[in-house]
């Protein structure tokens, strides 16, 4: 007698499909981090405390990546949300600290328009048939510099003495190489763009 036909194995889901890992808990928990923090800022002016969740935010930010390759929890959505989340905490604290004149305004500036040029460069590249390109390593050390940064400064802004001596020392210096950085980080990205829309030019001629 002939065997009944075998069913067909239901196909593995791909782990960089999943959605509920540890890394994205701590990227969704980054993000609700951020009207927090403005509030704090902004509002009542609660800038010890503010300092307190720009900490925390740096931590979870170091810390998301860190689990996603020891836990092996990397994700499709992951990759996603890291990057964004990073440039939505970048612009509303670079704002909210041009408003309180933490900072300069022509320095907020600087790094706004940074961001806003490499926007415009995502429908060059859709246009091509790409998606955003892989983020430099450059604009890693950048971000990691304003993570530093941004504390710091506000801390030097919020406590007199000796400590806030020695924050601003240190928030100018991570925030100068920061800055560098992220400028230096967006004329490499435009440089990708630039190579990547030649290629495709050449393989459409092709």
């Amino acid at each position: 007698m002939k065997g009944l036909p075998s069913q067909p194995r239901p196909q593995a889901r791909n782990p960089a499909d999943r959605l509920l890992t540890v890394p994205n808990v701590l990227s969704l928990l980054r993000l609700a981090g951020i009207p927090l923090l403005l509030w704090l800022l902004l509002g009542p002016h609660e800038d010890l405390l503010a300092v307190l969740v720009l900490a925390l935010l740096g931590l979870t930010d170091w810390l998301d990546g860190k689990l996603a390759r020891l836990l092996n929890q990397s994700s499709t959505l992951g990759a996603l949300l890291d990057p964004a989340i990073d440039r939505l905490y970048t612009l509303g604290t670079l704002v909210t600290f041009g408003v309180r004149e933490i900072l300069p305004w022509w320095v907020v500036a600087v790094l706004i328009t940074r961001d806003l040029v490499l926007l415009a460069a995502l429908p060059v590249l859709r246009h091509h048939g790409y998606g955003p390109l892989p983020v430099h390593y450059v604009g890693k050390a950048a971000t990691l510099c304003l993570l530093y940064a941004f504390p710091l400064l506000l801390l030097a802004h919020a406590v007199h003495g000796w400590v806030g001596a020695s924050a601003q020392a240190f928030a100018v210096a991570f925030t100068g190489w920061g800055g560098a950085l992220y400028v230096w980080a967006g004329v490499l990205y435009l440089l990708q763009v630039w190579l990547t829309v030649r290629a495709a030019k050449r393989a459409d001629r092709g």
